[in-house]
């Protein structure tokens, strides 16, 4: 209760930070926020291009099967690259002012969500005019969008107190990425590997998340349940274990920035 209690006292400093993330991401840019839109949708043509002759892909309207599932793992990347050092470059502020230190990554993660739902629009353009259309099962978005953001924060508590302490997990971090992006099924089906092996796919959380929206979106029906439940607890799970780690480390925050 403590956390929402802090959470509420400082929810000005909460919104302002918010609104710094996603306003300055993009500050001193001509397109500024455009390229939240631009970014995923230059990704998606040129993987649409080259990806079905590379894998000699059948998917009946590709660009929309990718589009539903590049905008959700730009959420996720965009959130953990941007937030592994929201401590760090946030030190002068934490050396002079005392707030909860845990607004900086709920601050990233918010402003992440709030790009993702406007980037939605985005895919409902083109099942719109892509001839899909769209059906009451997007009614599910809400839901996933916030376990997936429960996931990352999750995440990104434990990156960004580590990252404190040892600066060259951001890199290390978006390396790992840029391998976790192929072994999520984006620019694939699971259905190309052999059933006995697709469960080592879904060892990685991001591909029960790219499932689910892509059943509402593309295959227009209900997001697998108990996978979807699956997924609901071990964000909670990593989402608490990361709040621990990130306030045992917290205590030497002002020390190391």
């Amino acid at each position: 209760m403590q956390v929402f209690q802090n959470l509420y006292q400082y929810r000005e400093l909460l919104k302002t930070n918010v609104q710094k993330e996603i306003r300055g991401k993009y500050k001193g840019s001509f397109l500024g926020v455009l390229w939240s839109f631009i970014n995923p949708l230059l990704m998606v043509l040129v993987y649409a291009l080259v990806f079905p002759y590379i894998m000699r892909t059948n998917v009946d309207h590709y660009l929309i099967f990718l589009i539903v599932a590049i905008i959700p793992w730009n959420f996720f990347t965009t959130v953990i690259n941007s937030g592994c050092n929201c401590i760090w470059i946030n030190g002068g502020i934490i050396k002079k002012v005392y707030f909860p230190r845990e607004i900086l990554p709920i601050s990233v993660v918010s402003a992440g969500l709030v790009n993702f739902l406007i980037s939605c629009f985005i895919i409902l353009l083109f099942l719109l005019f892509g001839g899909i259309g769209f059906s009451f099962q997007i009614l599910w978005l809400p839901l996933i969008a916030i376990i997936q953001s429960f996931l990352s924060l999750g995440l990104l508590f434990i990156l960004s107190a580590i990252n404190v302490y040892a600066r060259d997990i951001e890199y290390f971090i978006a390396f790992l990425i840029n391998l976790l992006f192929y072994a999520t099924p984006i620019l694939y089906t699971v259905d190309m590997f052999p059933e006995k092996i697709r469960w080592i796919l879904y060892l990685n959380p991001m591909s029960h998340l790219i499932d689910a929206y892509r059943s509402i979106f593309y295959y227009q029906t209900m997001p697998n349940l108990s996978s979807l439940l699956y997924i609901a607890i071990l964000a909670i799970f990593i989402l608490l274990f990361g709040y621990m780690i990130f306030k045992k480390l917290e205590k030497g925050f002002a020390e190391e920035v």
